[in-house]
């Protein structure tokens, strides 16, 4: 088995849970309560990481600036998918929402080189032409 499939698929299970519990949880927090939970929940996870790496963290000021705009994407991502299954159907925005990797594809190509073969080019604009048929 390939070295990347166990931690695939453990981001699947994850992610899938992550993707259906922000509905029961707008039905009793606003979304930023609940993105104020989620960040203080990440702390103690943080200190975790922390001792795991004796306190010496790798320190690279681009590394570190990279990292930081990850964190800030990730937390206003997470806040407006809450705010997205708080209104609508956790089915159908975890379907849109879960189409993000055509930009990251995308910008895989444009910024770092890499290649993707026609079928994954068809597969990345059906998940396109998906998206528009989960939004109507």
């Amino acid at each position: 088995m390939r070295d990347w499939i166990v931690p695939a698929m453990g981001t699947f299970f994850f992610w899938g849970l992550w993707g259906f519990l922000p509905k029961l949880t707008t039905r009793y927090l606003s979304p930023l309560s609940a993105v104020l939970y989620e960040a203080l929940i990440a702390v103690p996870i943080a200190l975790v990481v922390l001792s795991i790496l004796k306190f010496k963290p790798d320190t690279h000021p681009q590394g570190i600036l990279l990292a930081g705009v990850t964190g800030l994407l990730g937390f206003l991502g997470a806040l407006g998918y809450l705010y997205a299954v708080q209104k609508g159907q956790v089915s159908l925005v975890s379907a849109f929402t879960a189409l993000n990797p055509a930009l990251t594809i995308l910008l895989a190509t444009l910024l770092l080189g890499e290649r993707l073969e026609i079928r994954q080019w068809f597969g990345v604009g059906l998940a396109l032409i998906a998206m528009l048929l989960v939004a109507a």
